[in-house]
């Protein structure tokens, strides 16, 4: 039920995802960034219908983003973000990465899994460069949390 993406889900993916950010609750994502880190995301399929994705972008030789985690509304509830988030995982392992993290509105979610507060500031300098494109730059409402794979 969860696999790689490829380039036919791409559409889909950026429509559950500006679902949320038209709620404010993520950042929007654009196809062209979707099609330039396709290799990162992960979708939730079952029976031909995608309801979920979620991407592992690596930032630097230790550290990976959790980021664009979403699940259609009417699948809450089923585990779905669940199992991608271990999807990720899983992947950061195979990618012997040591630590990663996640910019999120819902941090109790990511607590759920093991991940720590952190202010910003103690996330690299890195990973800030999709940050100063962000409409929110510099007032990001989001909270940073860490987790050790």
């Amino acid at each position: 039920m969860i696999r790689k993406a490829d380039i036919g889900d791409l559409k889909k993916i950026q429509e559950l995802i500006n679902f949320y950010a038209k709620q404010d609750k993520m950042l929007p994502r654009s196809l062209n960034e979707l099609y330039e880190n396709i290799r990162d995301y992960f979708v939730y399929e079952k029976d031909g219908e995608i309801t979920g994705c979620c991407a592992l972008h690596v930032t630097w030789e230790d550290l990976a983003e959790i980021k664009s985690l979403a699940v259609s509304e009417a699948k809450q509830k089923h585990r779905i973000g669940s199992e991608l988030v271990k999807a990720a995982f899983e992947d950061a392992k195979r990618l012997k990465v040591k630590r990663v993290f996640a910019l999120t509105y819902v941090p109790v979610f990511f607590e759920k899994f093991g991940f720590k507060k952190v202010e910003h500031s103690e996330l690299p300098h890195k990973i800030w460069s999709e940050c100063i494109k962000c409409v929110k730059f510099p007032d990001c409402e989001e909270t940073a949390l860490v987790r050790d794979v």
